[in-house]
């Protein structure tokens, strides 16, 4: 390899290590993060509302929701609230709120884990705040 190209790919490793940096997907050391976010509070299902036991009732056996048009779509997670994974890995499901007439603000949202289905994973989370924070459902 001539030493221009030597050069130019030492530039280009650089370049890319400084964006991961600048976009947080590296640690100071330069190892990829496998961040878990801050420690989540988790809730049992006894503490769940009546209506979110019902929607993780219906995660695992597939439905039907209540809300089939958003039910199920990708939870982004641009906010890091939950264990930082690929995209698409979550989903988020509506948690009816009594009295309200739109979707309000409750949901869970369910991760795929290592069987790549929500409806098996066990990795659900509650949040009944619109994704401010969030509770792991400890069943």
């Amino acid at each position: 390899m001539s030493g221009a190209t030597a050069y130019r790919r030492q530039l280009l490793t650089a370049a890319l290590l400084a964006l991961l940096a600048l976009l947080g997907l590296l640690s100071p050391g330069g190892s990829a993060l496998a961040r878990e976010t801050a420690t989540l509070q988790s809730i049992s299902l006894a503490e769940l509302p009546a209506e979110a036991r019902q929607t993780l009732r219906l995660i695992k056996q597939g439905g039907p929701f209540p809300y089939a048009h958003k039910d199920g779509s990708v939870f982004g997670n641009f906010e890091k609230r939950l264990p930082l994974q690929r995209r698409a890995y979550y989903r988020e499901y509506t948690v009816p709120t009594p009295g309200r007439r739109d979707r309000g603000a409750r949901r869970i949202v369910a991760g795929e884990g290592s069987g790549a289905n929500v409806a098996t994973s066990g990795e659900y989370y509650y949040t009944a705040d619109h994704y401010r924070s969030f509770r792991r459902i400890e069943e």
